[in-house]
């Protein structure tokens, strides 16, 4: 398994911007597709992106597609989520995490390893 530290979140306006980060360290990054889920309080969690082990694909919950990007760098075992046009609905705890198989990649349940999270809150 990999270990996976979120950082980048923080406080910002609606319609601003935030750009996370996700370090991975342990086996093999691009072995791994990796996925960004998010849980704001007294909710589900749920999903957010996605992206291949080779970063050729990508995949986006209809809540946040053309709004944010997911994007990795495998030489920096790095995988980013950037956030434009916020909104307060955005707010919450976002967590990376990682699994093998690029497949059913909407389910957290599937995924193999977690970061600890990092807190976004978007202020109208």
């Amino acid at each position: 398994q990999v270990q996976l530290v979120e950082s980048g979140g923080g406080l910002v306006q609606a319609g601003g911007s935030l750009r996370l980060s996700c370090a991975a360290s342990g086996r093999t990054f691009s072995s791994y597709a990796m996925g960004w889920f998010r849980q704001a309080p007294g909710k589900e969690r749920e999903f957010v992106a996605a992206i291949s082990r080779s970063g050729t694909g990508t995949y986006y919950s209809d809540s946040v597609k053309g709004r944010f990007t997911i994007s990795r760098d495998n030489a920096k075992n790095t995988v980013y989520l950037q956030m434009n046009s916020l909104k307060p609905e955005d707010t919450a705890v976002y967590y990376c995490a990682a699994r093998r198989v690029w497949s059913n990649i909407v389910a957290g349940s599937t995924y193999d390893s977690w970061g600890q999270g990092t807190q976004v809150t978007v202020s109208s």
